[in-house]
């Protein structure tokens, strides 16, 4: 039986290969190096993918073009020059030399972006201690997982690669852009702040967990103690702040034949929370109960910095206005409740509530496989809550681009920002609607018509069989 099962993994991986060898042949690059994919990584490797190259010239015609900015444009035209989205509208000429993209019939929005990702990591938690704030995601992040490429065959353009959930104040966040094939450096989202991973709840209070012979319960282990924490973290990380503010100080009056100030010791711990405290670092902080959120955006308006978004917030609809008043963004799920304790009072409409009272909210995945289909998690916005086609777009594009300090460069199609695009074979809220193209800064990183889809393998195989004299 494994023999068997050996046999047909291989073939199934042979018929990878030649059914993406298409791709390089099209876009005139050389493909990547072939390998084993192993537990899932080497991803570009395995099958066969080419890196696109650099976009020059692009134009996307004949689209309905949904903008998540400005409504929707009929029968429109997108010009891309440079990974820039150059020109918009229905009366653009097309450039001469422009690569023609014909979207006829087709829907093209602005890339889907994951605000809650943890795709392609060797390792989430550091779950050593309450808190992990010197410990950064992006040391654990590979470049070439599987799952980058089965995102971007969902539309998925750029995500919020975090820490888990284990610490009250965990890991440093890592913004990437789904340049899949592309070395590590090149995936990250350079122009994107720095953010960190709060946590509340039973994950963090480990109530969960059973208790082991000889090992003692790791604090906080009650909600009073996780506020505990925060508020002895930050009052530590302001007095940490006055210290090498007052060495800065004493360094810019020194003067030669002076006694030379000595700086604090650097506390790698520390550093990442005095960037929060003057708003350099944004705070994305898992969170179900609504007590539990209104304890930690009463911390952060003490200690005067923001909550850029509450991830998952599944009570959020009982605090939304003070939510909205903060001016934090909520990223949430779309119809998922009661799998434990605290997601008990979970409900379909949380999203469209938490909208209509003046929330930014978004839809995230918190899984490699549902981050395909964020899509159909925003139409249920409109399923569940009458929420608006385009409030519903927002909440996997534009949302999600301001929750992560990225709105100025993508999230919607408007002239001057990245051309990070998605293109669909329907309406995009339509359960028929399938991501035929997506576009990254202008270059095409997916395109089902040569991609390596379950299609494309059954097709090789069939013609392969029939070569070797077989049936179908």
């Amino acid at each position: 039986m494994t023999q068997t099962y050996a046999r047909r993994a291989g073939t199934m991986l042979a018929a990878l290969a030649l059914g993406a060898a298409p791709l390089a042949a099209q876009q005139g690059a050389a493909p990547a190096a072939q390998a084993a994919p192993g537990d899932g990584w080497n991803g570009a490797g395995a099958l066969n993918i080419a890196v696109p190259p650099a976009a020059k010239l692009v134009a996307i015609t004949h689209a309905t073009i949904m903008t998540a900015s400005h409504g929707t444009i009929n029968n429109g035209t997108i010009i891309i020059r440079d990974g820039k989205i150059a020109a918009i509208g229905a009366d653009v000429a097309v450039p001469a030399g422009a690569q023609v993209i014909d979207a006829t019939g087709k829907y093209v929005t602005p890339g889907i972006i994951d605000a809650h990702s943890h795709s392609s990591l060797q390792g989430i938690n550091e779950g050593s201690g309450s808190i992990t704030s010197q410990v950064n995601i992006g040391d654990a992040f590979r470049q070439d997982g599987l799952t980058l490429y089965r995102q971007l065959a969902g539309g998925v353009t750029a995500a919020n690669v975090l820490h888990g959930s284990a610490n009250t104040i965990g890991g440093q966040n890592l913004t990437i852009k789904m340049r899949f094939g592309l070395p590590v450096d090149s995936m990250k989202f350079d122009k994107a702040p720095p953010g960190i991973k709060f946590a509340l709840g039973e994950n963090v209070r480990q109530t969960n967990n059973q208790a082991q012979p000889g090992r003692p319960l790791r604090y906080p282990h009650t909600r009073m103690g996780t506020e505990e924490l925060l508020r002895d973290a930050f009052t530590r990380a302001r007095e940490y702040q006055a210290e090498w503010k007052a060495y800065d100080k004493a360094k810019a009056a020194w003067k030669k034949g002076m006694a030379e100030p000595i700086p604090p010791a650097k506390d790698l711990q520390l550093e990442p929370l005095v960037e929060v405290l003057e708003g350099k670092r944004l705070v994305h902080a898992h969170s179900y109960r609504s007590d539990e959120i209104l304890m930690l955006l009463h911390v952060a308006k003490d200690f005067g910095f923001r909550i850029a978004s509450l991830q998952h917030v599944l009570e959020g609809y009982k605090i939304a206005d003070e939510i909205a008043a903060a001016g934090t963004g909520a990223s949430t799920f779309a119809d998922e409740w009661a799998y434990k304790l605290e997601a008990y009072d979970a409900i379909a409409f949380n999203a469209s509530l938490m909208a209509e009272r003046g929330v930014r909210v978004t839809m995230n995945s918190d899984s490699d496989e549902r981050a395909r289909r964020l899509y159909q998690d925003a139409a249920k916005a409109m399923h569940y809550g009458d929420t608006s086609e385009e409030e519903a777009l927002k909440m996997v594009t534009l949302n999600a681009a301001w929750q992560l300090g990225i709105d100025k460069y993508t999230g919607s199609i408007d002239v001057g920002k990245d051309a990070d695009i998605a293109i669909f074979t329907a309406h995009p809220f339509s359960p028929q609607a399938r991501v035929d193209m997506t576009l990254v800064d202008g270059r095409v990183f997916f395109d089902r018509r040569t991609a390596p889809t379950l299609e494309a393998i059954l097709q090789t195989l069939r013609r392969t069989r029939a070569a070797m004299g077989g049936s179908n």
